[in-house]
């Protein structure tokens, strides 16, 4: 893993300030992308937690509302 945060930060000289924030930018959402990918194998936390979605959406709808209300009231 640290070689990918080493692989971030060697930039070219002559780019721009601009053109690193994209390419970290880029660089973070790879290495998310490839994580939410590895939690979606066969037995992962995100691939169970689809399954329980669409099993019964109603309740876990009402779940999410109520951790939301949860996390915005205790700000």
């Amino acid at each position: 893993m640290s070689d990918e945060f080493t692989a971030a930060d060697t930039f070219e000289p002559g780019s721009s300030t601009v053109d690193r924030a994209a390419e970290t930018i880029r660089s973070a959402s790879h290495r998310v992308s490839d994580a939410i990918d590895a939690g979606r194998e066969p037995d992962m936390p995100l691939d169970i937690l689809t399954k329980l979605v669409r099993e019964a959406p109603l309740p876990s709808l009402a779940i999410a509302f109520l951790l939301g209300v949860r996390v915005a009231r205790r700000r």
